[in-house]
């Protein structure tokens, strides 16, 4: 059933955003580069499966960086499958530094920028060590962190990265007095992110005013259509200060509950250890595998014992990855100009 809002635009305004036609592009791409083993059992079934996993969310995996950031759909299934994938991790209480989290990111993606990954470590060891000193950027690649606060610092900067090389621009402009109206704002989703203006020490500690820093934030949302957080919500969480510095904005977005729910692609802080259906399904897998441990000695003297036990691990595979599957969200992205 079509939806209101489905009805409410033209087709090709639809379509662009949705970006229905990135994926038909690549779905195309992979068909063809798989035409032999695709013509086993259809190019009907291809597309069933090929679209049933972006709908899942789980398209994104173990593809290049170019294709996980092209969109927003992809941006959130990326952030959603790293959650459940690493979860652990958090739940464990283990500390990590930029680069573990950084492996971390390329197991899921082989080519992920260690870019993105410094500017989400140093945003969040400015505030961890703020105001007792500067943190440079090798130091933060040293500093130990936990799971949940790397990664609500990691989704603001992944998913509105483009939005916040200007917004970096704009605080530097504020800071020596130049008009912030002057910025250039990179719209292209290539996957090539400007380097961000090097913020002074001065900048990190004195800040600039908030009402007139959130006046060229909205500006800025409003002469260029692409990924921002809602601007009620940027006003919302700089309501409380009179000055703020370019890492204090980015702390307040990373741990404003509105903004985490507008993206929609992670839990609420308090939930974010919690995922009860993966939970149950390696809590089975665990039992399973201690009965099993017992007897397979006496398997592996049996004919055939070798291609039983393959397919039971395939099986167990399967499962894990069927209850890793996310769940249907709602994003709002603006498309870009």
């Amino acid at each position: 059933m079509l939806s209101p809002e489905r009805l409410a635009l033209p087709d090709y305004e639809y379509l662009a955003q949705r970006h229905v036609l990135t994926y038909m592009e690549d779905a195309v791409c992979q068909l063809l580069e798989n035409r032999e083993d695709i013509s086993q059992y259809g190019i009907a079934r291809f597309f069933t499966e090929y679209f049933n996993s972006v709908c899942q969310g789980t398209h994104i995996l173990f593809r290049e960086f170019s294709f996980v950031q092209a969109t927003p759909h992809n941006r959130v299934s990326f952030l959603r499958a790293f959650w459940r994938c690493f979860r652990t991790v958090g739940k464990n209480g283990d500390l990590l530094t930029m680069k573990e989290y950084h492996c971390l990111l390329q197991l899921l993606c082989p080519d992920f920028p260690l870019e993105l990954t410094q500017k989400a470590a140093s945003s969040l060891s400015q505030i961890l060590s703020f105001p007792f000193r500067i943190v440079l950027m090798d130091d933060a690649m040293d500093c130990l962190m936990s799971f949940s606060d790397f990664l609500f610092a990691f989704q603001i900067q992944f998913y509105y990265s483009e939005f916040l090389d200007s917004v970096a621009a704009i605080y530097e402009d504020l800071l020596s007095g130049k008009n912030p109206n002057t910025v250039i704002v990179p719209t292209s989703s290539s996957g090539q992110h400007r380097q961000r203006p090097a913020l002074g020490e001065a900048g990190m500690l004195e800040g600039v005013e908030a009402t007139l820093f959130y006046q060229c934030l909205e500006n800025l949302c409003d002469r260029h259509k692409y990924s921002c957080p809602p601007p009620a919500l940027v006003k919302e969480a700089l309501s409380n200060v009179q000055r703020l510095t370019f890492y204090g904005f980015l702390m307040a977005l990373s741990k404003h509950h509105g903004i985490n729910q507008a993206l929609g692609a992670l839990p609420d802080k308090g939930d974010l250890m919690h995922d009860p259906a993966m939970d149950e399904e390696l809590e089975r897998l665990v039992v399973r595998s201690k009965l099993h441990r017992t007897s397979r000695q006496h398997r592996a003297k049996e004919p055939g014992a070798f291609a039983f036990q393959r397919r039971e691990k395939q099986e167990a595979l399967e499962r894990v990855s069927s209850a890793s599957v996310p769940t249907p969200y709602h994003y709002r992205w603006e498309p870009r100009e």
